[in-house]
């Protein structure tokens, strides 16, 4: 008899679980992915450039500006920034 006591409160609390998020959600405050999100990439990785094993140069688009970044194992450096819109569409074009 115990144990079905137990379930009887474990299914309970499980309902009461159930109900509250399906209100919160009803009412905008809970969900799996959150409203309204811009799926718009910020960062994009644009071309990759093996220079060897360890060596790479990577053309990164951060928001509208674009940057030439070098990893190596020693970390990663900035080489250069100097895309403007047009060359980034023109690299985007040659893709």
């Amino acid at each position: 008899m115990d144990i079905v006591q137990d379930l009887a409160a474990i299914g309970a609390v499980l309902s009461l679980l159930t109900v509250t998020l399906w209100w919160l959600r009803k009412r905008g405050y809970a969900g799996l992915v959150s409203p309204k999100r811009n799926n718009a990439r910020q960062l994009e990785c644009l071309e990759r450039l093996s220079l060897g094993p360890q060596h790479t140069l990577h053309l990164i688009r951060v928001g509208n500006e674009s940057l030439l970044l070098a990893s190596t194992p020693a970390g990663c450096t900035l080489v250069r920034s100097p895309a403007t819109p047009g060359t980034v569409r023109a690299l985007e074009e040659t893709r």
